[in-house]
């Protein structure tokens, strides 16, 4: 055995050992440290080896299905722009939306039709997106599915899955800006002839050409998966409450220089008073009084001084009148305040004559209620004087 008793050797080969130790301390921590969140690699930068094996034929550019109705259905994905989704961002990957893929080659499926792929793999979503998927349960859309009617859009009309981008903001859940704008083309890829009038719209025009983002898109007044029939009795007796959900905010409104008071205006007229009544008494009942869009329009709104639709314009509002009150005149607009609330600067004689009618009507109801007490008071003394004498 070799002696160690030299000390320089000895000293050299501690220092030996020590470098080798903090080597091998070294590789271990390298190995069982967490990766820092800026070094962690984006999941949706680069595809797992799960989405690999898949993306090694469904990569390939051509790669089809002949369908029996003589359709093709697409089996290639682009993987950069599947990297872009919002489901690559978060993660997933082919089999956490295709269960039922375990082997190769795949279990059989055989659709008839494109529409017939689409229905067969919707309810896919509900996995991850159980509440949404609940809620279009009630809507239009799936009363239709279930009347029959196929073409009603399901949840891969409108998100198409693997080109997806994220549409609210993960942290607030707001629409993100993006995606508001986005949000009438969407809808347009199944009711295209009512985008082609709301993009002609002051709103339509307003988000298209101006990327504005405070005007209202379908959802606002439509809902988004729970979308209701807008043809129903309660949908327009209620609508005035949709219209006011912008037009009452002055948070909007007052960035545009437009009133807030419109809701109140047109309740305190004969036109609100009655639908609000309606509304509380005959639910569900067709009203014949003018809601908002009877006079500004559904889709089709223009600025009220839009010189050839706006009702700003006299003769414009007197055609809208005439639509409820044919034999209306040239004058018959005047009688209307518009949405404003009667003021000493905004129609005078009517704000007078109400303060006029406040002090009249108590004065008078006061008088008779007096007159009444005091009577009743005179015959009730002449009567006690009466029994003692």
């Amino acid at each position: 055995m070799r002696n160690f008793s030299n000390s320089s050797e000895v000293r050299r080969l501690t220092i030996v050992v020590l470098i080798a130790g903090l080597i091998l301390m070294g590789t271990l921590l390298a190995k069982t440290q967490p990766v820092s969140a800026e070094a962690q690699p984006n999941p949706a930068a680069k595809p797992t080896n799960e989405d690999s094996t898949c993306l090694g034929c469904h990569s390939k550019t051509g790669f089809v299905k002949n369908l029996p109705n003589g359709e093709v259905l697409l089996l290639t994905i682009d993987e950069e722009h599947f990297s872009q989704t919002v489901h690559a961002s978060e993660g997933l990957s082919c089999t956490d939306c295709h269960l039922d893929i375990t082997d190769f080659p795949h279990a059989n499926f055989n659709p008839r039709s494109l529409r017939e792929v689409s229905m067969q793999l919707y309810t896919l979503c509900k996995k991850c997106h159980e509440e949404q998927y609940d809620q279009t349960l009630d809507s239009i859309h799936q009363k239709e599915l279930a009347a029959g009617n196929t073409n009603a859009a399901i949840c891969t009309d409108c998100h198409n899955p693997h080109i997806q981008k994220r549409i609210t903001d993960p942290t607030t859940s707001h629409i993100l800006p993006e995606a508001h704008l986005l949000i009438p083309l969407t809808c347009a890829r199944c009711h295209s002839a009512i985008y082609e009038v709301y993009k002609s719209s002051v709103h339509g025009a307003a988000l298209k050409d101006e990327k504005n983002q405070d005007v209202p898109t379908c959802i606002s007044c439509h809902g988004v998966h729970n979308i209701q029939d807008p043809r129903t009795n309660t949908f327009r007796t209620n609508s005035p409450l949709l219209c006011s959900g912008c037009h009452t905010n002055p948070d909007i409104m007052n960035k545009y220089n437009l009133p807030t008071n419109v809701l109140n205006s047109y309740v305190a007229d004969f036109h609100g008073t009655t639908i609000t009544l309606f509304e509380e008494t005959k639910a569900g009942t067709l009203s014949n009084k003018p809601v908002c869009y009877d006079c500004h329009g559904v889709h089709d709104i223009k600025r009220t001084d839009d010189p050839v639709y706006g009702i700003a314009m006299k003769e414009n509002l007197l055609k809208k009148c005439q639509v409820c009150h044919p034999k209306a005149t040239s004058n018959f607009p005047s009688a209307w305040m518009s949405h404003y609330i009667p003021s000493p600067t905004e129609y005078p004689l009517v704000y007078y004559i109400n303060i006029f009618y406040k002090f009249l009507i108590p004065t008078v109801l006061g008088g008779m209620a007096f007159y009444v007490l005091t009577d009743f008071l005179r015959r009730m003394v002449s009567k006690l004087k009466g029994v003692q004498h």
